[in-house]
């Protein structure tokens, strides 16, 4: 019940199943089965209504207007280092990356966001929801794509924070995050935004011509109200000094609440 009341006073809407451990049942017939959800309510496809904060917006990608801002900001890695585990790119000129945005980012399923710095007024990252399905609660982020001036940064933490917190506001029961399992900073990454570790699908994709492993990481409603607790500790001006450095690392306050890593 003490769980209940935080979510709510969070704004995020929960059910009975979250208010409880993790029981599984039996039936009349001695099997075993999951616990009963009835009063779950299908949440709603996300909208593409903007989201905003202290370090960044979130907003509806569009080409014309966020599409030279952020193939300039991707050109400044120029080892290519962002490009390596994506299955697209990389981008010589703006007429291919402006296609491919054209193409691509323009869909209901992947949903794109430019992520803009408040600061500088520039798109300098991208993500997106995917695999969407309210039938089932589930939802995944993925399509992450963040430019050097992007990486390291508060705006790249709230930028997460931001999609995780509409997804389980709507109603979702599980978000996901699955990356190339040798991609070792994005899974770093999963864990320290409080993602458990759930294992690895071997060959389950080609990508640029080669065998792609993925890791499969997730966050549940029930764990969501401590770690949206978490991601406000963490964002708070507070714990940041004149300089903007930290005082409290984010995965100090996220990896007591992840049940696996890996």
């Amino acid at each position: 019940m003490l769980l209940v009341i935080r979510a709510e006073r969070l704004g995020v809407r929960v059910s009975s199943e979250e208010a409880l451990p993790v029981l599984n049942e039996t039936n009349s017939l001695g099997q075993r089965v999951g616990v009963a959800i009835a009063d779950w309510v299908r949440p709603p496809v996300p909208t593409r209504d903007a989201m905003e904060r202290r370090f960044c917006n979130l907003e509806p990608l569009n080409p014309e207007v966020h599409g030279q801002s952020l193939f300039d900001c991707n050109q400044l890695d120029t080892a290519g280092r962002n490009w390596t585990y994506l299955p697209y790119g990389p981008f010589a000129a703006f007429e291919d990356y402006g296609k491919w945005l054209r193409e691509y980012t323009q869909k209901d399923d992947p949903l794109f966001f430019a992520i803009v710095a408040k600061g500088s007024g520039r798109a300098v990252g991208v993500a997106s929801y995917l695999r969407i399905d309210p039938g089932h609660g589930s939802i995944e982020v993925g399509g992450l794509n963040f430019s050097p001036l992007l990486q390291n940064t508060p705006a790249a933490t709230e930028a997460m924070y931001l999609m995780m917190e509409r997804a389980f506001r709507l109603g979702y029961r599980r978000y996901e995050w699955k990356c190339n399992a040798l991609n070792a900073e994005s899974r770093r990454a999963a864990q320290r935004f409080g993602f458990s570790f759930e294992g690895v699908f071997r060959q389950a994709a080609v990508y640029k011509g080669r065998n792609r492993d993925t890791a499969w990481y997730s966050v549940i409603n029930r764990e969501w109200p401590a770690l949206h607790e978490a991601f406000l500790t963490w964002l708070d001006p507070s714990n940041f000094d004149a300089t903007g450095r930290q005082l409290i690392a984010l995965s100090s306050l996220t990896q007591p609440l992840v049940h696996q890593h890996g």
